[in-house]
């Protein structure tokens, strides 16, 4: 099946979303694994609407999942000739005619149609005009629609859909200003560029019998589609910003990586078996749009943070230090990444968690949490800390793991005549400022005893007044 081409076609008049990108992802995965193309094109002929920055986007969202496309970006704003050459050829071949109808009149059969409980359509008033056109009225180009009969083509996810060609008037395919409508582009571009498999929203079955309609007049081959069921919200509606609608980058920004996002979007409508966790190679392998679901899929924020916390504790060292600077920081050195890497992963489940518990274990404590203050404000934790500051400045050798660490605590509690467990609720109070976070072991081995002495130093103060003598630890 490697004569298989496949696109992906957005608008950019808004930022890339998931929705788009599931719709790519199913064209990429169908193309890839039959070694056939996986094409880009940009659909910008509204001029008023588009924005560069969402052009910019929609590139940036598919360097940043890594799903390259076959050849140049193929821009529509850049065919408007080639458009308008098909657009004389049906004109020429009688498929084609001029409508001088003006949209005031056009709104008025409208309304009075709606007033009458009709559904409006164009009567084809020019259908067969000879006649001598009115002066001063520019008009659009209609394409002649069968009159009688069906359109009928299998959809890959629906089955067999027929449509009577009632339904179906002369629609647009230039306007006034001798702009091209999408219908009409689309069924050009798609036939010259070779697209042989169109994968796209549901939201377009109603554009498919019209482009059928353009494919057969011009003579192109019509290609196999398949409609796929919207993604709704929890509550089963239409996806909200609120409930995940966001655009793709947006996604980046919060700390989700692509493989977690891209095995998200394949399940949202696409199974095999029960398995949850796909890497690319399993999607390639595996896709088949035969099997994509013809009930639609429900966004799970849930579902896709677990599947992000994965991927997260699968990355390496390596890759976690290429990232970390976009969130925000430096990478640590070589024993904070050895120590903590792995205890931070378990506790996160985005990049921007991650960021944010690395940040409170290396970066001073700036306040302490007042619940825990007051339980470890006593006697007794005032006395530990002391006694331990002195402990640790005995020691003649660096405490390098955690193990190491958890040993010299005991050791210490053993001495003073505590538990060891005792220890660890004023620890986190001097070393993190407040209750969770990484283990304690962990923290003081990748830390040091120095960064350690400050940090139980200043718990110290926070809990009393403490003269000169006892900085001088």
């Amino acid at each position: 099946m490697n004569n298989i081409v496949t696109r992906f076609a957005p608008s950019p008049t808004g930022y890339l979303h998931i929705g788009g990108l599931r719709t790519a992802l199913f064209n990429y995965l169908y193309a890839r694994a039959n070694g056939g193309k996986f094409l880009l094109r940009i659909e910008d002929t509204d001029l008023a609407r588009n924005s560069t920055d969402a052009k910019d986007a929609i590139i940036q969202a598919f360097d940043w999942v890594g799903m390259d496309y076959d050849g140049e970006v193929v821009y529509q704003s850049q065919r408007f000739s080639l458009y308008t050459e098909y657009v004389e050829k049906l004109l020429k071949a009688g498929k084609a005619y001029y409508c001088y109808m003006q949209k005031e009149e056009l709104e008025e059969k409208r309304k009075e149609a709606e007033a009458n409980g009709q559904v409006w359509q164009y009567d084809r008033r020019y259908r067969d005009f000879n006649g001598t056109p009115p002066e001063g009225v520019k008009p659009v180009v209609r394409i002649k629609a069968p009159l009688e009969g069906e359109i009928v083509f299998k959809d890959g996810v629906k089955g067999e859909m027929r449509i009577s060609a009632k339904e179906l008037d002369d629609f647009i395919i230039a306007r006034s200003d001798g702009t091209p409508t999408y219908n009409f582009v689309v069924a050009i571009d798609d036939a010259l560029m070779g697209v042989t498999d169109v994968i796209r929203g549901d939201d377009h079955l109603s554009n498919t019998p019209k482009q059928i309609v353009v494919y057969e007049a011009l003579g192109f081959e019509v290609p196999r589609f398949f409609h796929v069921p919207m993604i709704l919200s929890p509550q089963g509606k239409k996806l909200s910003k609120r409930d995940g609608a966001m655009s793709v980058m947006e996604y980046k920004d919060l700390g989700y990586l692509p493989q977690a996002l891209l095995n998200f979007l394949v399940r949202l409508g696409w199974s095999y078996g029960d398995q949850e966790i796909f890497s690319m190679q399993e999607m390639l392998e595996f896709f088949d749009p035969s099997n994509l679901n013809s009930a639609p899929s429900s966004y799970n924020a849930e579902k896709l943070l677990w599947l992000n916390a994965h991927y997260l504790n699968m990355l390496n060292t390596e890759s976690l230090n290429v990232i970390l600077p976009f969130y925000g920081t430096n990478v640590p050195n070589q024993e904070v990444q050895e120590i903590l890497y792995p205890e931070i992963k378990e506790r996160s489940k985005t990049l921007v968690e991650f960021v944010e518990i690395l940040k409170k274990c290396l970066n001073p404590v700036e306040s302490f949490d007042q619940k825990l203050h007051q339980k470890v404000k006593n006697d007794e934790n005032i006395h530990f800390f002391k006694e331990f500051l002195v402990y640790l400045n005995a020691l003649k050798k660096p405490l390098k793991t955690p193990q190491e660490v958890e040993s010299e605590i005991a050791a210490f509690a053993d001495f003073q005549g505590l538990k060891a467990k005792s220890l660890f609720m004023p620890l986190r109070y001097a070393m993190l400022g407040s209750s969770g976070g990484v283990g304690i072991a962990p923290l003081i081995a990748a830390l040091g005893i120095e960064a350690t002495k400050e940090r139980i130093l200043k718990a110290l103060e926070s809990l009393q007044d403490i003269g000169k003598e006892e900085k001088s630890f």
